[in-house]
């Protein structure tokens, strides 16, 4: 009986803790996603923040760090010129706005490009099946009384992710994230059945 439950735990920590590590992913994701959504891709202050720009929640281009109002200035050369100004001043008036408007559009393409790089680099390879026997050794090294097996787990997958972890930030803060949530998860199935079965 006491290995019908063993196996349960262990199966249990090994799966089930894989939505909870998705979960808290995705809730880590969103708070960088709200972060990057206030600040422009180089840290500074950028644009405001959803809340504080009308019409944020409504229309996904509204997501920019450029002022969509037009200067004065460029509203008088965008519509019809003033009387008494001559064809060529008329060019080069369209001529700096369709510039304006190509550098607009350019910042708006590396900041997607940037984002975009922002979450490839997120995802380790191999870390859904990494987490699953992590999952098992960690509830199976409290299950048979022997917590410092866990320290054995935890260098192996540093040392395996040493490389990535120093080239990324990115990767190096999603590992924490999963590792922990990871091995609490385990931790905390194995302390349960520990204490309701074995007393």
């Amino acid at each position: 009986m006491n290995a019908l439950w063993i196996s349960l735990a262990l199966l249990t920590a090994g799966f089930v803790g894989w939505p909870v590590t998705s979960l808290v992913f995705r809730l880590a994701r969103t708070i960088d996603d709200r972060t990057l959504d206030g600040q422009s891709i180089d840290g500074s202050a950028g644009a405001a923040a959803p809340e504080a720009r009308p019409g944020a929640d409504e229309d996904p281009s509204a997501d920019s760090t450029t002022d969509p109002e037009i200067p004065a200035a460029t509203e008088a050369s965008a519509g019809a010129a003033p009387q008494g100004t001559d064809q060529a001043t008329q060019d080069r008036a369209a001529q700096d706005q369709a510039a304006a408007s190509n550098q607009d559009e350019a910042a708006d393409s590396n900041r997607d490009e940037a984002v975009d790089s922002v979450s490839s680099a997120r995802i380790l390879r191999g870390g859904a099946i990494i987490g699953v026997l992590e999952r098992f050794a960690v509830c199976l090294a409290i299950l048979a009384g022997q917590p410092v097996a866990i320290a054995y787990v935890v260098a192996i997958k540093g040392l395996g992710r040493f490389a990535e972890l120093k080239a990324t930030p990115v990767a190096a803060e999603r590992f924490i994230i999963g590792t922990l949530t990871s091995m609490l998860w385990a931790a905390g199935v194995a302390a349960l059945t520990k204490v309701l079965i074995f007393g």
